[in-house]
């Protein structure tokens, strides 16, 4: 997969993502077919599963801030959302819920995409974050996001400092689940000192070269952060859905 790939990717699946009158479930499908239609692989599936119930909570009127508005969606999402969420699961077949011992995507869900989603949390971070109302997203991603613009003024170091923050930090689950927990901690713990190097440096170009580094050596052992990417692009989501409501 190429740069090129994901940018493609966002550009078909943005506008299904914002779309009025659909559902959650419908979002999700819609915006898989989308991609798959236009680069022929997976890029993008934990970035939808993220961003349709977020979409869905800023498209919803209501006196309550965005994290209000999306518990509400959550909590409604039906056993249709369900089917149609396993069915965009189907088609990208990733590593993920199907590996779930409850309502497998191999088969047709009999509850809720919540309930699917609680069914899976052990071994899969996005689904945690659907029963906990994104507070990965909420409670760390949006906070470190908003530290960063304050101190550097430059989106894109914000943005490297929120994904250094969830692989410091939160399990990385698509590392879990195809290396083990211990695999997983290293990257953590690797992870760690460059956030750190980062945060106490004044001109965060300093660290361009660790970062690099650290990049290649995933590479190298064939290591892809999925999960904590997504995590970084629902955290810019939620950050410009929550811009507006400010002015």
């Amino acid at each position: 997969m190429s740069v090129a790939d994901f940018e493609k990717s966002a550009e078909m699946a943005a506008p299904v993502i914002g779309r009025t009158g659909l559902s959650v479930g419908t979002r999700i499908k819609l915006a898989v077919e989308a991609t798959r239609g236009a680069v022929g692989h997976n890029t993008n599936l934990g970035i939808i599963l993220l961003a349709a119930p977020l979409a869905q909570a800023a498209l919803t009127t209501g006196r309550n801030n965005l994290k209000g508005r999306l518990a509400g969606v959550l909590q409604k999402l039906s056993i249709e959302d369900a089917r149609e969420a396993y069915q965009a699961i189907r088609e990208t077949r990733p590593g993920g819920l199907g590996e779930a011992p409850e309502q497998d995507v191999a088969s047709e869900p009999t509850v809720t995409l919540l309930e699917a989603m609680r069914a899976a949390e052990i071994r899969d971070r996005i689904a945690w974050n659907y029963t906990h109302d994104f507070t990965d997203v909420f409670d760390l991603g949006l906070k470190w996001l908003s530290h960063a613009r304050e101190r550097w003024h430059d989106q894109s170091w914000a943005a490297a400092r929120v994904y250094l923050g969830f692989l410091a930090h939160v399990p990385d689950t698509l590392i879990e689940r195809k290396y083990g927990e211990r695999i997983a901690a290293r990257v953590r713990e690797e992870a760690r000192p460059i956030e750190s190097g980062l945060l106490q440096s004044a001109s965060p170009e300093a660290m361009a070269a660790p970062l690099k580094a650290f990049d290649l050596a995933l590479k190298e052992r064939g290591l892809n952060p999925g999960t904590s990417a997504d995590l970084t692009v629902a955290t810019l989501f939620a950050a410009a859905l929550e811009e507006p409501q400010k002015h």
